[in-house]
């Protein structure tokens, strides 16, 4: 029976796990995604729901773990006793994350740390450390969220945590990856052809200890590379210069230590957008009425679903929480699976999702 796209329903599922589903999916799409509750939240053990579904069916598994022992999440992990036994069903749950994902899939995790007895015990680290001597996956980025506002508290004996790392695994070299889409609007501005670009490199090849026909070939070299930023051919580029900057170490000959040696100067051409980095400045997120202790922005989420899904791909969160997952598919046309073992947390999941059908925001 075909039920229309964005359609809410609730309903208990078999096997002991209830299921509260959000959306249903068109005809053609139930076809596609038979095997696959697409556009569901469902209430349930997640290790459970994992090995239900099918191996390489999933472009993205993106989550945020109850942190060890920081919150009471109404159930499931978290409350272990000792860090190893967090990490140990953490690492349950991330073998059955890359089963499930495609050969061209990522999974993404989230994790916090934690201080005992005023000790910074690296929880995240030993996490990936252990995904990757215990599988087969590789760890591609630690993307770091640099937190805007956080939790102020006032220590005398340490500094505020503000930082929490993402860890990007793939289990083939395969993996979907647009780094374009990544980037911030802001970082494809081309710089400003009046701008002083290269400026300070004129008073460094001054400074330097290059002899005087090193120094006036740096000279040529450097307006050739501002010309080309003014005239759109390179969107910038840096300039070292021997015995200013460090040497690179290693290289081949030819290379850009080669060419230090030789000439006393290398300079490097950056053609196209910035550079696309590994950290990510955003607030934490508030949601009045949500009972969740811990929502991670739905910002995050959106930059790892554009850099490493396909429009129309599937999500998937184990630890669905609030439902930002659920929230940054919708905004960007893709499709989600949820799961979480607090009712409470797939009810108000449930209800943010509606709301942002029934009132999209940007």
């Amino acid at each position: 029976m075909a039920i229309n796209k964005d359609s809410i329903c609730t309903h208990s599922g078999g096997g002991g796990n209830g299921v509260l589903s959000v959306e249903t999916l068109p005809d053609v799409e139930e076809t596609l995604n038979k095997e696959l509750p697409i556009n569901q939240i469902l209430c349930g053990d997640n290790r459970i729901l994992l090995s239900e579904l099918p191996a390489n069916s999933i472009d993205l598994v993106i989550t945020s773990p109850p942190y060890y022992q920081q919150r009471y999440y109404g159930g499931g992990m978290g409350n272990e006793t000792t860090p190893e036994l967090y990490i140990a069903e953490l690492l349950e749950v991330f073998k059955e994350c890359l089963r499930v994902i495609k050969p061209t899939g990522s999974v993404v995790f989230n994790i916090g740390d934690k201080y005992i007895n005023s000790n910074l015990m690296l929880l995240p680290y030993r996490f990936a450390i252990q995904a990757q001597m215990q599988t087969k996956a590789s760890l591609i980025n630690e993307i770091t969220w640099v937190k805007q506002n956080p939790t102020p508290r006032q220590y005398s004996r340490r500094l505020v945590s503000s930082t929490e790392p993402f860890f990007h695994f793939v289990k083939s070299k395969r993996y979907y990856y647009d780094i374009e889409s990544y980037r911030d609007k802001a970082d494809t501005k081309a710089p400003n052809p009046n701008s002083n670009v290269g400026q300070k490199y004129y008073g460094l090849i001054e400074q330097s200890d290059l002899t005087p026909t090193q120094k006036q070939k740096a000279q040529v070299k450097l307006e050739k590379a501002i010309d080309e930023v003014k005239s759109g051919q390179i969107t910038n580029f840096r300039m070292k210069i021997k015995g200013i900057h460090a040497e690179a170490f290693g290289g081949q000959s030819g290379g850009r230590k080669q060419q230090m040696e030789n000439n006393g100067f290398t300079i490097i051409r950056m053609k196209g957008n910035k550079l696309a980095k590994d950290v990510i400045e955003t607030p934490v997120a508030t949601i009045k009425g949500n009972k969740h202790p811990a929502i991670y922005p739905v910002k995050i989420v959106e930059k790892c679903i554009k850099l490493l899904t396909p429009v129309n791909g599937v999500a998937l969160d184990p630890f669905m929480g609030s439902g930002s997952t659920a929230i940054a598919c919708k905004k960007l046309d893709r499709q989600y699976i949820g799961f979480d073992i607090n009712p409470d947390y797939c009810e108000d999941a449930i209800k943010r999702v509606m709301g942002f059908i029934q009132s999209p925001r940007a």
